[in-house]
């Protein structure tokens, strides 16, 4: 089986597979590269739900988004999907009928529109080169032009709008509370604080990083993280939490589940982790409450 084990994606000998056991490891809808043969995904049942796919002017171009909401009269509190490095693969579809469900307006935008679908791709050089290719500029801007879009719509309560995210989408996150104040709080999945030490990914010489814009948090931000991620060091989150302390940046913080592995939330993947997924998203949702945004009844 393949197993993530880093933010970004495997670097070669991380994984020995061939590929004729790629073969018998794809579900139809989930990341080639990352999904278990023994994975049981959970299925949520469109049922109350409707789920579309909108375009997102974002001013270059339209780019497309995953948009589940629960069907019913009235406006809904909103949660913006960042995707991990794979795009909006059947995971992270998932993920947002699982909030549509709990009365929210759950919105996922393919921020890899221009480049590419790293999907169905199998080589992490490829996927990491089509996520390279996001400049963090071009990544604020959609997700500023996702918001715009999202809160214009009937159905959305755009006073009442969060943001949550996993792996790549972690990061991102932190980056766009750090920067932005259309969110009441974010949830970071096992997002990198820092650059990589291997200079690859996201590698923009000017780009700023979770850990550097500690102190600029316009909302609190609730991280996510595993005590076992081979690429985010347990030292990384210990200075993301002393630097939260020095600004005051009240209510924001990290959890580490120590024996979790990166990827713990995806249930897709080898690296799956029912209990601390579990309890991680029940968190993430008291966390979106306590911060006045409760998913509405219908």
């Amino acid at each position: 089986m393949l197993k993530l084990t880093r933010p970004e994606g495997n670097l070669p000998g991380d994984l020995n597979v061939s590929r004729r056991a790629l073969g018998g490891l794809f579900f139809a809808g989930y990341a080639a590269a990352a999904v278990s043969a023994s994975a049981e995904p959970i299925v949520t049942s469109l049922d109350g739900l409707i789920a579309e796919m909108a375009m997102i002017p974002a001013g270059d171009r339209d780019i497309p988004a995953y948009v589940a909401r629960p069907n019913a009269r009235g406006r809904f509190p909103v949660v913006v999907v960042v995707s991990e490095v794979f795009g909006i693969h059947e995971y992270i579809r998932d993920v947002c009928r699982r909030l549509a469900k709990l009365g929210y307006v759950a919105i996922a935008t393919d921020y890899f529109a221009r480049h590419g679908d790293p999907a169905p791709l199998t080589d992490f050089a490829a996927i990491r080169g089509i996520v390279a290719s996001v400049t963090d500029a071009e990544l604020m801007n959609d997700i500023n032009a996702t918001v715009a879009w999202v809160g214009a719509q009937p159905f959305a309560d755009r006073k009442k709008m969060v943001v949550t995210g996993f792996c790549w989408g972690g990061a991102a996150v932190w980056l766009a509370c750090s920067r932005y104040r259309h969110f009441r709080c974010g949830v970071a999945w096992y997002g990198r604080l820092t650059r990589p030490a291997d200079g690859q990914f996201l590698s923009e010489p000017e780009r700023e990083w979770p850990l550097e814009l500690a102190g600029y948090l316009k909302a609190p931000v609730l991280g996510l993280y595993a005590g076992r991620d081979q690429g985010i060091p347990v030292t990384d989150v210990e200075l993301m939490n002393a630097r939260l302390r020095e600004f005051g940046k009240a209510g924001a913080r990290i959890i580490v589940y120590p024996d979790a592995q990166h990827g713990f939330h995806a249930d897709y993947r080898a690296s799956y982790d029912m209990d601390a997924a579990q309890d991680g998203w029940r968190k993430m949702i008291d966390y979106f409450a306590a911060n006045g945004v409760r998913g509405k009844r219908f």
